[in-house]
């Protein structure tokens, strides 16, 4: 289980941009996001860094 907060995610559009990042890194994957707390949690074989620089790159660095 990988667990990220991200800051900069604070609405609906957020959350769709990260839930698209993370499901084109592993389409397989599981998540649940937790925007008031601005927290996603990701269950996937995938490495935590490939998944971070994803999210980065779109805008969501990790805290």
């Amino acid at each position: 289980m990988i667990e990220l907060t991200l800051p900069d995610m604070t609405c609906g559009h957020c959350e769709r941009t990260v839930t698209e990042t993370v499901r084109r890194v592993d389409p397989q994957a599981q998540l649940r996001i937790d925007l008031p707390a601005h927290r996603v949690q990701i269950d996937s074989l995938q490495p935590a860094e490939r998944f971070e620089q994803a999210l980065a790159e779109e805008g969501y660095p990790k805290a």
